[in-house]
């Protein structure tokens, strides 16, 4: 991972672009590069948004669009000083807390909109 930093650090101060790569400007241009992912899914059904991995075209797409979303990522981490695994680790123990294991049978599957009636709040 401080590879793939360094080389986002390195790529951006070769084309001059720290300037411009702001708190502000990363996090909306992640959120640019999520809605691109979005994209790919949109009105697709369940079973097909399930195989769209299947579909190279498609694949090929989604790979990229991943690409840019952790790499605006960790760019916006490294400007915020976030260490990212550091967070995400710190917030599934924050989860593990605040949604302990359910006692009793194995939860519903979701119905045909996709929603789990008996799931109750998922964690974000």
């Amino acid at each position: 991972m401080d590879d793939l930093r360094q080389r986002l650090v390195d790529f951006a101060a070769a084309r001059r672009w720290e300037p411009f790569h702001t708190p502000k400007n990363l996090a909306a241009a992640l959120s640019v590069e999520a809605g691109e992912l979005l994209e790919i899914f949109q009105w697709l059904t369940p079973e097909q948004a399930a195989a769209v991995m299947s579909e190279p075209e498609r694949a090929h797409r989604v790979r990229d669009e991943v690409a840019d979303v952790l790499a605006y990522l960790v760019q916006f981490c490294t400007v915020v000083g976030v260490d990212p695994l550091e967070a995400l680790a710190a917030k599934i123990e924050r989860n593990e807390l605040r949604f302990p294991v359910p006692d009793g049978p194995v939860v519903a599957a979701p119905d045909k909109a996709g929603v789990n009636q008996d799931a109750g709040e998922q964690p974000v």
